[in-house]
Formats: C-alpha cells, sequence, structure tokens
C-alpha cells in the first residue's frame, strides 16, 4: 500500500518505495534511465564507474547504484554539476581508452560510445597517460583487448558471482590496475570455461567473442570449396534483435535467404543433429538405468558445462553422458556423407557453423573431433558476426522473405528446436525416454515442470509404476550448488541438465545482449512457440534421422557406428593452474610430464615434501634425462587437503595425501605414494 511515509521525490515527481535495492532502481522505475557502466541487476553493487550520480537534499551528490532509498528523500536526477560530472567522467574514460571505434565489433552496442553521445561529448582534452598493453588472443573462443578497458568491473563480478569461477580479476594499483587472469597469464592458460559471459557484459568491447568471419568470407570466395552452414535454435530467436526486430522473433527463414544471397552453399539445421543428439543420449540413458550404469546420467551438450566438469569435478566424467554435442555430431555427419551427395572432394567440404555459444569454439577445434588432420567443424560464427556479416554485405534482413532449409539435414522436430532453451535438452530427452518406457505413443509430450528460470528445476515423472527424477540448472554457479548438495548425498536424479548460461543456449556469450530476464523469457518463448507449431514434436519421429541411421550409423542409436561417430570421451583438466614450475627437465626429445600440486592456501600441504620424494626416486633409478617435473601452484584446495598428482595422461587415483602427512616418512609409506612410483615406471617402459 501506498503511503506518504514510504515516497520519494524524484526530480519532484513521488515515487513509491517497493522494495527497490537502491536509488537507480527506484528512479529507473520512474522512467528515467540513468546512465551507468557498472550496474548489473544480476550482480553486486561496485559503483566504480561514477556516472550514476544524482543529488539528495541535505546528503549532496551519491552513487545512485550504491544508495538505499529512504523515505521523504527529495532527488534530482540532473543538475549542471552533475552533467559536468558525468562529462568529465566519460572524457577520462575515453582518454585511457582505445579509440578505433570503427574496427571494434562492439562498434555497434557499446555503451562507451552511445552514453558519450548521449551527454554530447564532442571532444576529448585530456591525454591518455598508459602505455598500450598486448591483446590477448591466446582463447578460441574469446579476445582480451586491455587498451578498452574500463575498469568497470561487470566481467571479473559476472565470472566470479554468476559463474563461480573467477578466471580474472583486478590486477596491480593505481594507473597501473588493470583486468587480469591470475598472475597476468593468458585467458588459455587459467581455468576459463569459454561461456562468454564476460564478453556478454563487457560494455566496452574490452571482451568479445573471438571473430572468424574473415576466414569465411575467404572460403566462401574460393570456388573450388564447397560452404555449408549449420544455425543453432537458438540463434534464430535473437538474431532479429540485430535488425530491430523483438526479441523471440522467430527469424530463421529470413537467415536462410540471407546466408543463400552471401554464397553459402547448402544451408541445414542444427535441429536435426539436436534430434539424432536425443536418440543417442536418451538411449544412452535407458541403457544406464536396465544395467545399473553410472548415475545419475548428466547432459553433455553444452561445453562450458563439459568444461567445467573436466576442470572442478573430474571424478564426475562418468555421469556425463557420452553423446557428442548436436554441432559436432552434424559435422561428424556432414563429413560422412555431404563429400558424396554434393559430388566433392572431402578436402573441398568447408562446415559452418552459427551458434550463440562462444564455448562451440573451444569445441570445434578440440582434437578429438578431427579425422587426419581435418576438424569435423571447421569454423564457428555466433550470432551477432553472423550479424555484421548480413550487415556488412548490405542485405536489407527485415525485408527479405524466408527460404526452407536444405534437405535432409534441414528437417527437424520440436524437440530440436527446444535445446536453445535451459530445460529443452531435458524434456526432448523426456519426450524420448518416456515414450520408450511405456511402449506406447506419448499423448502429453510436454513437461512444464523443467521449463523457465528458476535456477533449479526438478521434477518427478511418472512412468508406469515408477517414476524419473530430473533436475535441470542453468549458470555455473547453481551447477556448482546442485552438484555439491549431490556430493553431500541431499538429493537424489536419474538424469541432470547443465547449461553454462544464464537461461540456456539462448543468452550464450555469442548472443545479442540480453539485459534482463524479460528478453531471456522471450526468448525463450520463441522457441516453445516454434515446438509447438511443429507437426512433429518428438525426436524419435525425425523420419530422416531414422534413415540417416539406416544408411550410415549401423541401423540404430547405440551401434557400433553410432558410438565411432556419434560419441566421445572427455578429459581431465583438474590440472589447470594459477602457475607453473620446471623442478627437473630431461634432454630426450619425448619426455614423461609429472605435475605435483602444491596449494597456496594450505599452510601445511604436503605438496612441497612429496614433490621431493618424486624427484628422488627418479635420481635414484636414473630416470632424470626421461621426464620433465613440474611444481604446480593452485590457489583451489579441496576441503579434505588432498592433493593431486598426475604422470602423463594419469592422474592418480585417490591421492588424498591429507595435511596429517607432514614428514617424508609419512608420506613414503603412504599407499597412494606405490602407485605414483608403479606409474613413472610404467610410463618409461
Amino acid at each position: 500500500m501506498t503511503t506518504a511515509e514510504n515516497i520519494v521525490k524524484v526530480n519532484g515527481c513521488g515515487i513509491a518505495i517497493e522494495g527497490e535495492r537502491n536509488l537507480l532502481e527506484l528512479i529507473r522505475k520512474a522512467g528515467i534511465d540513468i546512465p551507468t557502466f557498472c550496474y548489473h541487476s544480476e550482480l553486486s553493487i561496485y559503483g566504480a564507474c561514477r556516472l550514476c550520480l544524482v543529488e539528495v537534499d541535505g546528503k549532496g551528490i551519491m552513487a545512485a547504484c550504491s544508495t538505499k532509498p529512504e523515505p521523504g528523500m527529495e532527488i534530482r536526477t540532473d543538475t549542471k554539476a552533475i552533467r559536468q560530472m558525468r562529462k568529465i567522467n566519460i572524457e577520462l574514460l575515453l582518454a585511457s581508452h582505445n579509440r578505433e571505434c570503427p574496427t571494434c565489433s562492439r562498434s555497434s552496442s557499446c555503451t562507451l560510445q552511445n552514453v558519450a553521445r548521449r551527454l554530447g561529448v564532442d571532444t576529448v582534452r585530456y591525454r591518455s597517460a598508459t602505455k598500450q598493453l598486448p591483446l590477448d588472443t591466446s582463447s578460441p573462443s574469446l579476445q582480451r583487448d586491455p587498451n578498452k578497458c574500463v575498469l568497470c568491473g561487470d566481467c571479473v563480478r559476472v565470472c566470479a558471482e554468476v559463474q563461480g569461477i573467477g578466471a580474472i580479476d583486478f590486477a596491480f594499483r593505481g594507473s597501473n590496475a588493470r583486468v587480469s587472469p591470475a598472475f597476468d597469464q593468458d585467458l588459455s592458460q587459467v581455468e576459463c570455461v569459454n561461456c562468454g559471459q564476460c564478453a556478454a557484459v563487457c560494455p566496452t568491447g574490452a571482451i568479445v567473442p573471438k571473430q572468424d568471419r574473415h576466414r569465411v568470407w575467404e572460403e566462401i570466395y574460393n570456388p573450388q570449396k564447397k560452404v555449408v552452414v549449420q544455425i543453432a535454435p537458438a540463434v534464430r530467436v535473437a538474431l532479429g534483435e540485430m535488425f530491430q526486430l523483438a526479441p523471440g522473433t522467430n527469424v530463421a527463414g529470413k537467415l536462410v535467404s540471407a546466408l543463400r544471397l552471401m554464397g553459402f552453399d547448402e544451408v541445414y539445421d542444427t535441429c536435426f543433429a539436436a534430434d539424432m543428439t536425443i536418440f543417442e543420449e536418451a538411449t544412452e540413458l535407458l541403457d544406464r538405468v536396465g544395467s545399473g550404469g553410472v548415475m545419475p546420467m548428466f547432459t553433455s551438450c553444452c561445453p562450458g558445462w563439459v568444461k567445467y566438469c573436466e576442470i572442478y569435478y573430474p571424478e564426475l566424467l562418468p555421469n556425463l553422458s557420452s553423446t557428442r554435442s548436436p554441432q559436432q555430431i552434424f559435422g561428424s555427419v556432414a563429413r560422412k556423407t555431404l563429400p558424396a551427395r554434393l559430388g566433392i572432394e572431402p578436402a573441398d567440404l568447408v562446415v559452418v557453423s552459427i551458434m550463440p555459444c562462444t564455448a562451440k569454439k573451444f569445441e570445434a577445434q578440440l582434437p578429438k573431433f578431427s579425422n587426419h588432420g581435418k576438424p569435423d567443424v571447421d569454423y564457428v560464427l555466433t550470432t551477432t558476426e553472423v550479424a555484421q556479416m548480413i550487415a556488412s554485405m548490405g542485405i536489407q534482413f527485415d525485408e527479405l522473405e524466408p527460404s526452407a532449409f536444405d534437405m535432409p539435414y534441414g528437417f527437424s522436430t520440436g524437440g530440436g528446436v527446444i535445446f536453445g532453451t535451459t530445460g529443452g535438452v531435458m524434456e526432448a530427452a523426456l519426450r524420448f525416454a518416456v515414450e520408450k518406457l511405456e511402449n506406447k505413443p506419448l499423448n502429453q509430450v510436454e513437461f512444464k515442470a523443467v521449463r523457465g528460470l528458476d535456477k533449479r528445476k526438478e521434477a518427478a515423472v511418472r512412468v508406469g509404476d515408477g517414476e524419473v527424477k530430473v533436475a535441470g540448472v542453468h549458470g555455473l554457479g547453481n551447477a556448482k550448488a546442485l552438484i555439491e548438495d549431490l556430493k553431500a548425498g541431499k538429493g537424489h536424479y536419474d538424469f541432470i541438465e547443465g547449461m553454462a548460461c544464464p537461461g540456456g543456449c539462448v543468452c550464450g556469450g555469442g548472443q545479442p545482449v540480453a539485459p534482463n530476464d524479460n528478453v531471456r523469457r522471450q526468448r525463450a518463448a520463441g522457441l516453445y512457440n516454434s515446438d509447438k507449431t511443429n507437426q512433429l514434436q518428438k525426436s524419435q519421429d525425425n523420419y530422416l534421422v531414422d534413415r540417416c541411421y539406416e544408411e550410415v550409423f549401423g541401423g540404430r542409436p547405440g551401434s557400433h557406428d553410432a558410438h565411432e561417430n556419434l560419441h566421445t570421451h572427455y578429459q581431465n583438466r583438474s590440472q589447470l593452474f594459477d602457475a607453473k614450475l620446471t623442478v627437473l627437465k630431461g634432454s630426450e626429445p619425448r619426455l614423461l610430464p609429472i605435475t605435483v600440486t602444491i596449494c597456496t592456501r594450505l599452510q601445511d600441504c604436503p605438496g612441497q615434501a612429496l614433490l621431493g620424494l618424486i624427484v628422488k626416486y627418479i635420481r635414484d633409478k636414473h630416470y632424470e634425462d626421461k621426464v620433465e617435473v613440474t611444481a604446480a601452484f593452485s590457489s583451489r584446495s579441496n576441503p579434505d587437503g588432498t592433493i593431486c598428482v598426475t604422470v602423463g595422461d594419469q592422474k592418480i587415483d585417490r591421492c588424498a595425501f591429507s595435511r596429517g602427512l607432514t614428514t617424508e616418512d609419512q608420506l613414503r609409506n603412504h599407499v597412494e605414494f606405490d602407485h605414483i612410483r608403479q606409474a613413472i615406471d610404467a610410463g618409461l617402459q
């Protein structure tokens, strides 16, 4: 109820306090959009950019984002002094900012540009006192340009607070301050999962998706090449925003027309491969349930989620479905079938993906998804990259007539379409699994309990006389909470869907910026609407997938050929560290790598003593010329103080040297030290 006691006056107008965290939220409710860089409703209050200044009677000029509203406040959002302060702040930011705006991939959506124009900043009166820093292009997914950073902290907070990773943070002090990975390393050397959420919130283009569009243009211009492209489901409900269409508008048909105008030879739908993913993944789930396999089973479609498990929870890798992601399933299908279908040599086929996700760029270049040095997917373009390609050619996107995908890999069901939103993979798999378990047609195909933007979605689905317990999470911080509950025995599930990005693929790091949950919901609604209007909503009803199995993959899901081409394996990446130091390096061409963790957070970490014992054993056995021994310093400690040792590709199982083992005698006589010695001997045989 609105009373005089909870009213704040904003520019003379009374506005009721209704649970707003700060003055900025209250003022925006009044229809006044105060500029800011560092404020995001889903992140902690930081108050660094000093743009959201307001004048509060009796208190002076304050930052609106960090000031709590109080009844009776009288606020002015625009005075001469405030306007001058904002302009000076923008000028100072521009002075230290790399202003090569025409060549920046965020030029059309740069918050710094927009605020500067809005405030009428047409000159910069200050010199830059900063030195140019090198670009970090080490990651296959992201590019960092520290010279464009305005130290707003958005990337730091989304990585730590939403994703729970902390791959980047503030470093150094004063005028030398900058955002950087630990020890000022490249992004590829730390525990970045390539999700791109840092790029999604960066207001200035200091972190952007790695750009591959120029290389794709070169392939299109090469007359010897046949360039085919697949379009992920989430792209179709976000791309239109780049051309002033409403979020959630399905522009798949227009995009197909645009891609043909651009010179792509064939345009296919990743939803076909998503249907095939369900054939394999749901079959795998049923096999695990029937044979007492490792449970719960995790989905494996999201490469950011997969890499997160590889780094932080390698002990749970057997829980991940071995089914490849739809992108990589399409790549495998394309390599095996399209050269003959198109009448070309295999080397002349170029496979391009259009994805909402920056982690897909990382996934595509993994050696395990290559054959004879040729990747299954050559290039991955993000949604924003494709929009730039369309604009660069002068195509009037909103005026295009829609076109149909090419067959046979342009045919899909609604089950493949909903992959693009959180809960969609789970729902598509349930449509398959429940029908198979009940051995009768599934009349009700919608499982609405797994839909929506709740941090964790749980459901118990009745199947005959039993039930299947499922859960879905989106955002890696939420995934961590679920996994920790599982490890603590606080929940039981049969099947878990994990997606790295909040909202799922519809808000991937390569999509147009989604400023709030409303945009996420609209994009998800666009996919669910496409599902409803599709004559076939269950992946198992895709008869062209059936035909593909008959012709190429052994006739059925789970066959030997299907496992060879549509499944994968995972890598323990828990040995990603903050810093490494080589302790001993031999002279032979091929050396056995041995790594010992030393935790910088444990005062009594036994890693150092264990490292000494391993080096002594190597010297006693005269292995010095055959090994490279590395001490890996990590700020991530396990709660029980265990440390990690790897010998070659082998992680020593149950390597639980606790903090209580502090002397060399205790370590030498520990059963795990025998395992380490045996692994070294075996690795050098």
